[in-house]
């Protein structure tokens, strides 16, 4: 049947030296290779079983006319055996299948990174955006086209959920130091990643959450009502069995036996909605969480050498007690005894044995153990996987850097700096190293003044995450990322686009202060809802209200008469700008940030390049 069947899918271990892109193609190739012979030996599989079962048809048959003679039941049954055996071989072969396909799958999602077809992935994180969050939406965090989109490869929902918190809100510096650590050494480790990831996809069907199990196993004790049964249910079906014994050897009546057989029909009945209550609470809450033992041993085999993945590894080892592995497996075990209620014959099984007293109250007494345990072992969990993310990131993108933590701030310094989600972003180097520092960033339509600004976002928002970032070099102390970039107004809620910009602003202004000045600001052409004189007085304040909190941050505008505030004595303000010229009729940028203020403009030429006959008033009469 093939040794290769015997073991899991083979796959090449990269080395340092390869490319991201060969690393997959390898891999891929190698999974690809493993499903050609896995359905090979699955087909083989198929045809034996239906030869043995033809066979054991054709001799029940044939024994049944009297054809043959009735020692030939015996082949007949040894012919079921042999189908039931070969089944079970042939799920295995299933399960091994279903490996490769997955292994497969994220080889090929490994290429579409590299390749520009991550946009395509359907797990975008839409569902943790909001309309209020400091800076999500502005930045591209989540939705169509995102930075979750690009580096999310959990397989749980408490492994998304922990990604999508990471990339929510910044961590202190000390946190970002130990996520890279971690994440660092998982980069390379394709191999630990891919198969975490596949034995999660196996196991945790549509990403369920663990929530409700882990609510179901620090809820108290669910079996004190009928606590009195558990001695009943152990005596009772013994002396049951020994009356139907002695009856039938002629020592008692064999009647006597009913007593027995009615007394647990009547425990049976006294313990009924007891039972079922506890038995609907564990059927709400598994979801399939009673297959993670081959998740955790995974982990629990690995060798790791930075202390928090130790940390995590040594959190899935139960107290003095065994791997989580094997607490999972007894799980599993005590949870196939409650699925048995499936079983036609239940009934009369639970009446003759007290069956499910027996296997709840030995639910009841692993969640009286190991219970309050559940959570941690499924955060680290969840942590490992967000850390693999990190890892992944790094691995496909070998170009970026990890970036260096200061204590002191608010600062962010990069050279060479370009978005982590474009595929050839132009670099530009920015510098705000320390409070009320800014930029005044003016530049024609088009010439990449937001852009930069969503650069220097993003990656602040990934280097905070514990991940590496599209730059040479990055210095930064933790801050809060504030934005107003994509302002909307609301007819549902009565909203015009001014009131929506200045609610967005004053949101802003107040995290700035309540961040005690260690935020990062990105303002993009604010309060172009009024009239261009209010628009110019406004803007200036809310300016330097932000830079009075202590926050630095850079600002786009078209006013170029807000460019004066460098001038202003103390000031941290430096105009820097893009600009754009004309080649054969035709609008040209090279996306370069420069110093100083931009003095061209070109709206008006934008506008006669779609078609729109304007007139320039200022232009000299020809």
């Amino acid at each position: 049947m093939g040794g290769r069947t015997a073991c899991a899918t083979i796959v090449p271990v990269p080395t340092e030296s390869q490319s991201p892109h060969r690393t997959y193609t390898d891999r891929r190739a190698a999974a690809q290779a493993d499903l050609t012979e896995l359905d090979r030996v699955s087909a083989r599989y198929a045809n034996l079983r239906t030869v043995a079962f033809v066979a054991a048809l054709v001799v029940a048959a044939l024994t049944l006319m009297g054809r043959l003679p009735k020692p030939w039941w015996w082949a007949a049954a040894g012919a079921l055996a042999v189908y039931g055996v070969l089944a079970v071989l042939h799920h295995q072969v299933f399960l091994k299948e279903q490996r490769a396909r997955l292994f497969v799958l994220l080889n090929e999602r490994g290429l579409a990174r590299l390749e520009g077809g991550w946009h395509s992935f359907t797990d975008t994180g839409e569902r943790f955006l909001s309309p209020n969050h400091l800076y999500a939406t502005d930045l591209d965090v989540f939705g169509q086209g995102s930075l979750f989109q690009l580096i999310n490869e959990t397989a749980t929902r408490a492994g998304e959920e922990r990604l999508a918190a990471w990339l929510s809100a910044p961590a202190t510096a000390e946190t970002v130091v130990t996520r890279q650590g971690a994440a660092r050494e998982l980069a390379p480790r394709v191999d630990f990643r891919q198969d975490l990831c596949v034995d999660a996809r196996v196991v945790a069907k549509d990403k369920a959450d663990p929530a409700l199990f882990i609510q179901w196993a620090e809820a108290g004790p669910s079996l004190d009502a009928i606590r009195w049964a558990r001695p009943l249910a152990i005596l009772l079906p013994l002396v049951t069995l020994t009356l139907f014994i002695l009856g039938t050897v002629g020592v008692i009546p064999d009647s006597l036996v009913w007593l027995g057989l009615l007394a647990q029909l009547g425990i049976a009945v006294a313990t009924r909605r007891t039972l079922r209550q506890m038995d609907e609470g564990v059927e709400r809450g598994e979801r399939g969480f009673a297959r993670y033992a081959s998740l955790f041993e995974r982990v629990e085999k690995q060798s790791f050498e930075h202390p928090r993945l130790k940390q995590l590894q040594s959190g899935l080892t139960a107290q003095g007690g065994p791997p989580v592995s094997a607490l999972f497996q007894r799980f599993s075990r005590l949870y196939s005894l409650i699925e048995f209620k499936r079983h036609q014959f239940h009934p009369l099984v639970h009446w003759l044995t007290l069956w499910d007293i027996h296997a709840l109250f030995a639910l009841e007494n692993w969640r009286a153990a190991h219970g309050r345990d559940v959570r941690q072992w499924f955060e680290g969990l969840a942590e490992l996987e967000a850390l693999c993310c990190l890892g992944g990131l790094a691995h496909d993108r070998p170009a970026f850097i990890w970036p260096q933590m200061q204590a002191e701030g608010p600062s962010v310094e990069a050279t060479a700096l370009g978005h982590p989600l474009l595929d050839a972003p132009v670099p530009n180097d920015v510098s705000l190293p320390g409070p009320r520092h800014a930029l005044l960033i003016t530049g024609s339509n088009m010439s990449g003044k937001t852009t930069l600004m969503r650069a220097l976002g993003a990656n602040v928002v990934l280097a905070l995450a514990g991940a590496p970032v599209a730059a040479a070099s990055f210095r930064l102390s933790p801050v809060q990322v504030l934005t107003s970039m994509r302002v909307k107004d609301s007819l549902e809620r009565g909203v015009s686009y001014f009131h929506a910009e200045v609610l967005r602003l004053k949101m802003v202004l107040d995290a700035a202060a309540a961040a005690k000045g260690q935020a990062l600001f990105l303002l993009d052409e604010i309060l172009l809802g009024t009239n261009t004189r209010e628009r110019q007085i406004a803007s200036r304040e809310v300016l330097r209200l932000l830079l009075a909190s202590g926050a630095c941050g850079a600002v786009t505008t078209h006013d170029l008469s807000l460019a004066v505030l460098a001038d202003e004595p103390g000031s941290h303000v430096v105009n820097v700008h893009f600009r754009d010229h004309l080649e054969d009729g035709k609008m040209v940028f090279d996306y370069r940030l420069r110093q100083g203020v931009v003095d061209t403009t070109n709206a008006l030429r934008v506008l006669r390049l779609a078609g729109v006959p304007v007139n320039d008033p200022d232009a000299p009469a020809s």
